[in-house]
Formats: structure tokens, sequence, C-alpha cells
């Protein structure tokens, strides 16, 4: 394990390597030429120096910088976790990501307020993100848009009985979304196996995903992967909420309970996912509501004109033909009383400053609990 995590250190430095000998020249440009007007004022006894040395010891600093970034990618090392703010990460390696990731990836950060700390090992994660950053950009072989967000995310006993090794409970989300060519069920069952790649020989070990796995379990976390092929990928990287070093008398929210539904309310699930389809009907029919669902748009909109008197359309966002944005249009053009929530595996970021769907969009972002599903479908009616 310890030869595999150092062949991947050692692979992802070669990724960064020619962003970083770019950087480096351009701050060793810097340096050199201020020292040389500086040492030519002072040799000519002019005034002025002070500022071509202050630019001088500047960009020395900055290249200090970015040799301790790549320092702390290359060390051997076991784990060694300290408590971390996930927004102060993602915030410290934005620009080492902009130079990895090149010019034709637009590179969007999103931080929420009120991230939940962790407990986990800083280099170890920064790999991690890095590894996904990486993958993400290969997908989009001619450019595209990768959005970095942060939030809280609660998993559920439902969610945790079907996956394994996950624990219920409060979790930091560190979810990483790409714009490139998506990956069909078998690559995805696949991704996070050893040496499994589809890039060309040569191109990769194989190895970029299995870390990533291989540090969340470590850590206690969960890794998960929502792919649409043509549209993009998400890759969520869970990680346990740590209370360490915490202000005292911060306590987590009491989850509400979830409320009875009225069954005189109509509401109309659409999911081209079959098995999601039925639970989701499954739990909106346990909140007491009358729910009648379809795998796609148009069998919803032929639905609707069977039941017009329908209250409200939750609709996955990305499905095959219709997307759930094209639905709801084409829904409330005709029945304008129509209430819309949207779900996705996607990030609400990356979904809206896709274009997919409005900024004021209502969404309930998957996986959800019961009383999520119970808030929001009560919020939106």
């Amino acid at each position: 394990e310890s030869k595999v995590r150092q062949m991947q250190k050692m692979e992802e430095i070669g990724q960064i390597t020619g962003g970083v000998a770019h950087d480096f020249n351009n701050m060793l440009a810097v340096i050199m030429s201020a020292l040389h007007l500086a040492k030519r004022r002072m040799e000519r006894g002019e005034k002025g120096a002070e500022t071509f040395i202050d630019a001088a010891v500047d960009g020395a600093r900055r290249a200090a910088t970015l040799t301790s970034r790549l320092l702390a990618f290359a060390r051997r090392q076991p784990l060694s976790p300290t408590v971390l703010d996930p927004n102060r990460v993602l915030g410290d390696m934005s620009e080492m990501l902009r130079r990895t990731l090149g010019e034709q990836v637009q590179l969007e950060t999103v931080l929420a307020g009120g991230v939940w700390r962790v407990n986990a090992d800083r280099a170890e994660l920064e790999q991690a993100i890095l590894n996904v950053c990486v993958n993400a950009r290969d997908a989009m072989p001619n450019g595209g848009k990768l959005t970095v967000e942060c939030a809280n995310a609660h998993l559920d006993e439902a969610y945790a009985a079907t996956n394994l090794d996950v624990t219920a409970g409060q979790y930091a989300l560190i979810a990483i979304t790409d714009t490139g060519a998506g990956m069909d069920a078998a690559t995805r069952a696949k991704a996070f196996e050893p040496f499994f790649t589809t890039k060309e020989i040569g191109k990769g070990t194989g190895l970029g995903l299995s870390q990533v796995h291989g540090f969340l379990k470590q850590s206690g976390g969960h890794a998960s992967i929502y792919s649409e092929i043509g549209v993009g990928t998400t890759v969520k990287l869970y990680l346990p909420r740590t209370h360490l070093a915490e202000p005292e008398g911060v306590a987590a929210p009491a989850e509400e309970e979830e409320s009875r539904g009225d069954p005189a309310t109509l509401i109309l699930v659409v999911e081209d996912d079959e098995r999601v389809r039925l639970l989701s009907v499954a739990s909106l029919r346990e909140l007491g509501y009358t729910v009648l669902h379809a795998q796609d748009g148009p069998s919803a909109l032929d639905v609707l004109d069977r039941h017009p008197g329908t209250a409200l359309l939750f609709t996955d966002v990305v499905m095959p033909g219709m997307s759930g944005k094209q639905l709801a249009d084409a829904a409330r053009a005709k029945y304008a009383a129509l209430k819309v929530l949207y779900t996705t595996g996607y990030t609400q970021n990356a979904i809206v400053h896709n274009g997919v769907l409005d900024a004021d969009a209502r969404l309930l972002l998957k996986p959800y609990s019961l009383n999520d599903l119970a808030r929001k479908v009560r919020a939106v009616l």
C-alpha cells in the first residue's frame, strides 16, 4: 500500500510539473530582473532600489510556497490526521489546481458557510482532490468546466444500508463535477479498483481513484460517483464530521420530524432509473401523498394530460431524451399552477452554473433522507 501510494504521488507530481515549471520560471524572472535593477541603481548611487528588492523578496516567497506544496505531495509518511476546515483546504489549493488543469478548463470553487471540520491527513486529502481533478481534466480533452465545492451532508440509515462500509451520520462533502464525456455503469462500477484505467498505455497507472477510495476509507469516509454519458461526472468525497477544536455550545441542528402529507395532493414522480423511481414513489406515499410516476418526459406529459389536477412535478434533472428542465417548461406551458421540484445526483452549483437549471429552481440533492424529502416537498407546495 505504501509503494502504491508513493507511485501515485509521483505520477501526480508529474502531472503538475509543467504548470509549476512555468510559474517558477516567471518567479525567477521577477527575482533576477528586480535584483539586477536594484544593483544598477545602487552602483549609480540612486534611490529606489528598495522597491526592486521588495519585488524580489515577494517573488522568492511565492517560489518557496510553491516548493513547499510540492514537497507536501512528495513526502513519504503514514497518515497524520489533523483537524481541517475543508473550505480552507480548497481555498489554498485553488491556484495550484488552476495551474494543473490548464487554460482550457474553467475552474469554479464554491465554498459554503459553516462547513463542518474534519479530522484527516491534509496532504492525502489534497492529493485525493488533485487526483479527481486531473481525471476530470482528462475527461474534457477539448476543455470544459470543473466545479469544486464544499457542503455539509447527512448520510442516513437507508443510504448506509445500500452502500458497503458506510456509517450513517454527518459528513463534510467535497464534490468535484466536470462537463466531460461521463461514464457508463460498467466503468463506474470499476472506477475505484486499483490499476483500472480507461486511458491509453503510458497515460495513467489506474491508481488515482483507488488512492482516493483507500484514503477516504482509512479516514472513516466514503466516495461515490454520479455520472451521465455525454453530460459529465460528479465525484463526491465524504469525510466524517469531527467535533474536535470546535467552540463550546455548538450543537448539531436537531433533525425535524417529517409531517404527514395530504392524500388529496397528487404528485408525479419522473425518474429514468427504475429503482430510484420506485423508492421515491414509496417514500412520498409513506409521507401520505397520492403519487403517480413516469420513466421519461413524454410519458410524464401523457400522465399530466390524464391527471390535470397534479399539484407537484418531482423530476430528475438529467434524463435521456427530454431533460427535467425541458419537461418542466413543457408542463408549465399547459398547467401554469403546477409546482416543480427537481432532484439530481449532481451538486446544486454544478447544475445551476452549467445552465441546466434556473438559479432559483427548487432542487433536492441525492442522496436524501425521508425528512429531507418531507421538508422540501412541503416547502415547494
